[in-house]
């Protein structure tokens, strides 16, 4: 007989209520003009002391924009509203609607 742990295999993270931390926050989504009529994604409402300068890395990476990280709110630069809100949710955050 094989004494091997059935569980192994299974992708467990380190933290697992790190997910639920991320689900019960309602972020809201925004765009925002500012001068010369550029936009902006605005993304609010992190409650916890969650790694938001590596969201903001993630989602910067993925759109191919820069941004930044002010007052525990995420900004994108560019009209990506629409594919910031599909990449939180595939990152398990809940989104204010539309």
């Amino acid at each position: 007989m094989s004494e091997d742990d059935p569980f192994d295999d299974l992708d467990i993270p380190d933290d697992p209520l790190s997910d639920l931390d991320r689900a019960t926050q309602e972020l809201t989504v925004r765009t925002e003009k500012r001068r010369y009529g550029k936009q902006m994604v605005i993304i609010e409402g992190f409650q916890t002391d969650a790694d938001i300068d590596d969201l903001a890395s993630d989602l910067k990476s993925a759109l191919g924009t820069g941004g930044t990280v002010k007052d525990d709110r995420i900004e994108i630069q560019g009209n990506h509203e629409k594919r910031v809100r599909e990449l939180l949710r595939e990152r398990g955050y809940s989104v204010e609607k539309a």
